[in-house]
């Protein structure tokens, strides 16, 4: 069967919607495990080898889906959880013998559902200039952290892999956590579920508008990615919509399936170019982008 076009970066998602399509309740290659903390649903898929690449379309490793209910109206003391639970997972996939650290923020500043990757950067707490040039007023042991925003080829004129690549041969970090807004396939998630991976990311790829990955392949270094559905495109929308409609037994409402139903949707709309984000995106990516840095400050 044809390769599914997937509009979504999520790995979970990418589970559900294959597993669905074709009638599945179980994927060879995927391993899936899921459990509930609180008010935190948790969610880690197992891409095990090309069989489960070629279903999903994600690289061999391991995603981690965070699921965090109305994130915007959260107490200091549920913040805490959050923060704590991203942490620990975040911890999961860093080795203990990584001593150097490079936190890289993805987006375009200027563009709010774009700007989660150099907010969080902005409130990571960077040790490495403190180590070269003041060591003695720092505990033993701490890691060299840096971090940096490069910004987008539309506003630098240059790729923003080639922008991390030149930097890393420089500071020559051991590892990179690079933090993106994501695309998501269901609007309940926008602002509401984190996903952390750690097998790099590719710009874009959720949305139509894939730049080049940035991974261990391209860069020589292992790669964990963090990261926020903050939009969902048009289309995907209507699309949801009606596969809602469709599976309501009062309705008799005949359908193609929800591949066929999209590209339909998405030629009547015009709708290649058009993306969705909530309302209240300004607030979300403020208190998000403190909660990702507070994990990643604890973790590292």
């Amino acid at each position: 069967m044809e390769d599914l076009s997937f509009r979504t970066d999520m790995a979970d998602e990418r589970v559900d919607e294959y597993r669905r399509v074709h009638n599945l309740s179980k994927i060879d290659g995927i391993k899936i495990k899921t459990r509930k903390n609180k008010n935190i649903k948790t969610t880690t898929v197992d891409v095990l080898n090309e069989k489960g690449k070629s279903a999903v379309g994600k690289d061999i490793g391991r995603y981690i889906t965070m699921e965090i209910q109305n994130i915007e109206y959260i107490e200091e003391e549920e913040k805490q959880i959050i923060i704590s639970e991203i942490a620990n997972n975040l911890k999961e996939l860093i080795p203990e013998s990584i001593n150097s650290i490079m936190v890289v923020g993805l987006g375009n500043a200027a563009v709010t559902p774009d700007s989660l990757g150099p907010k969080v950067t902005s409130y990571v707490n960077v040790t490495r200039h403190i180590i070269k040039y003041a060591k003695d007023i720092i505990k033993p042991g701490t890691r060299e952290i840096s971090s940096i925003s490069p910004g987008v080829m539309g506003t630098t004129g240059i790729e923003t892999e080639e922008i991390i690549e030149s930097t890393a041969k420089f500071v020559k970090p051991e590892l990179l956590i690079v933090i993106d807004s994501l695309a998501s396939s269901s609007i309940k998630r926008l602002g509401k579920t984190i996903q952390i991976g750690n097998t790099g990311i590719t710009p874009g790829a959720g949305v139509g508008n894939t730049r080049h990955s940035i991974n261990k392949e391209s860069l020589g270094i292992d790669v964990i990615a963090i990261g926020v559905p903050l939009v969902v495109d048009l289309a995907t929308i209507t699309n949801d919509a009606i596969d809602l409609i469709s599976n309501d037994t009062n309705l008799n409402i005949k359908s193609n399936s929800k591949e066929e139903r999209y590209k339909q949707i998405s030629i009547s709309l015009n709708a290649d170019n058009l993306i969705v984000t909530p309302k209240e995106i300004d607030e979300v990516v403020f208190k998000i982008s403190e909660i990702i840095a507070s994990a990643i400050n604890i973790a590292i």
